[in-house]
């Protein structure tokens, strides 16, 4: 894989924070909601944004 210029390691530490950031808040959606539909729904797409997070890490050990 081609090394990665700045801006494009700029982009994707934004995308990797982004991504946390979505993560760390539909945690703490899914830990207040009483609804256990909506509550499974927070979890798995605090998930989705956790696994996404670290795919994208990925490039940055490559």
């Amino acid at each position: 894989m081609a090394d990665l210029n700045q801006s494009e390691l700029q982009n994707l530490r934004h995308l990797i924070g982004a991504h946390e950031t979505a993560y760390q808040k539909l945690n703490t959606y899914s830990s207040q909601v009483v609804d256990p539909q909506i509550k499974q729904l927070f979890t798995k797409s605090a998930q989705d944004a956790l696994n996404t997070k670290q795919k994208l890490m990925t490039f940055l050990n490559n």
